[in-house]
């Protein structure tokens, strides 16, 4: 790709350029006199600067480092660093550079190498310049971002996420496929020879992936049954649904935890591992790593956050007339929730711990149907409202051309 760059050619009455410790008080009178369009190598360019002429370094943050530890061993005066914090404040907090981020220092390429800037990356994608040239200014950028389109689909042998981890794909795309279907799989409950179909588009930064642009189609093959989702934009609203224009998004969720496995499945029977006898079971324990944020699966009203005994730290939510659910066990409630709550489906509520009668970190997750305690997995939840007559024929219009391609995806069968 070529770039271009336009330099202006100009008379000016001052010559000498100032230094970020010496703003220039003085007006400088420019004329104008041609313009030139100049191809450029954008290999000289780091983070829009052009680096042609600067010694590069780069290197990533130390624990108990500052920004005046980095800079004053880049021989940067005191008062200048002082000038740049102060400079920063509206634009980032000079005490908040974190261990193992990567910064970079471009210095003049001559026997003085002075330090012209140190730029932090945030992330993959922002960053901030402190330019040491011209009056300790301090502003943020943006890396370039391309969308690319991808097609993958695999069958499971162990795992959606060691799957998709085989076929060198990203992990963010585990979370993103989980919150598409996480109305309709019980992804904790996964089998082999469940397969997956997906149109999606990856945020990539210099050749680099970064993220999950969006999900554009998906198919998961679950205990023998295709469960279709398509991205549709409808009254403003971004929202998954299928083939057939039902939206995916249910009363509850599935599960209300993220990515870790079941220890014990619901029965009515079951050896209790502290008081050492067989007893009834009434929920299905989620075990998972302390701190892990437990989520409220449907909308619904607090009526219980406290301790006990046997529950430890414990929620229970009323989502309506028919609907309970209990969450135990956790190793706090988040703060706020408290009996009176109004609470929406997917808040955090608290996180797992092993507080109560319980041997080690999970969460006991327990469910109520018309004041009988269920198994969730069982139940037939109520879908949201599908699109309506009006709208349904246009949508799989569109849909169409984009399911074609979805099937036609190859399938990779796992060895």
């Amino acid at each position: 790709m070529k770039n271009y760059i336009y330099i202006l050619t100009f008379l000016s009455t001052i010559g000498n350029f100032q230094s970020c410790s010496t703003p220039s008080t003085e007006k400088e009178e420019i004329v104008i006199i041609d313009t030139v369009e100049v191809e450029i190598d954008s290999s000289a360019y780091i983070y829009a600067i052009n680096v042609d002429s600067m010694t590069v370094e780069q290197n990533v943050v130390k624990r108990n480092q500052s920004l005046a530890d980095i800079l004053t061993a880049s021989n940067v005066e005191y008062k200048e660093i002082f000038k740049l914090a102060n400079n920063a404040k509206p634009v980032f907090d000079v005490r908040r550079l974190k261990v193992g981020k990567d910064y970079t220092l471009l210095f003049t390429n001559d026997s003085i190498s002075k330090l012209n800037y140190f730029i932090y990356q945030e992330d993959p994608i922002n960053y901030v310049v402190f330019d040491l040239i011209d009056s300790c200014n301090v502003y943020r950028g943006e890396k370039p971002v391309e969308i690319v389109k991808k097609e993958v689909a695999s069958d499971i042998q162990l795992s959606l996420y060691q799957s998709l981890i085989d076929l060198d794909e990203s992990p963010a795309l585990v979370n993103e496929l989980a919150d598409v279907f996480a109305w309709q799989i019980d992804f904790f409950h996964i089998q082999k020879g469940d397969a997956f179909k997906v149109v999606f588009y990856e945020k990539e930064v210099d050749g680099t992936v970064v993220g999950i642009d969006h999900i554009e189609a998906a198919l998961f093959t679950h205990q023998g049954k295709d469960y279709y989702a398509f991205d549709y934009n409808y009254n403003g609203k971004k929202e998954y649904f299928d083939e057939f224009g039902n939206s995916l998004r249910k009363e509850f969720l599935k599960a209300p935890l993220h990515f870790s496995r079941i220890s014990s499945s619901f029965s009515r029977k079951r050896f209790h591992p502290v008081q050492k006898r067989y007893k009834a079971h009434l929920g299905t324990d989620y075990a998972a790593p302390i701190g892990t944020p437990i989520h409220s699966v449907g909308d619904g009203e607090i009526v219980a956050a406290q301790y006990s005994k046997y529950n430890g730290n414990y929620v229970k939510v009323r989502h309506n007339s028919v609907y309970t659910t209990q969450y135990l066990h956790m190793s706090k409630i988040k703060k706020g929730i408290r009996r009176g709550v109004k609470i929406k489906q997917g808040d955090i509520i608290g996180y797992v711990g092993k507080t109560g009668l319980a041997t080690g970190a999970h969460l006991c997750y327990r469910f109520w149907k018309n004041g009988k305690q269920v198994d969730p997995r069982r139940q037939e939840i109520p879908s949201s409202d599908p699109l309506p007559d009006s709208v349904v024929q246009e949508y799989q219009e569109i849909i169409m051309p984009i399911k074609l391609e979805l099937d036609k995806v190859d399938l990779i069968t796992s060895n």
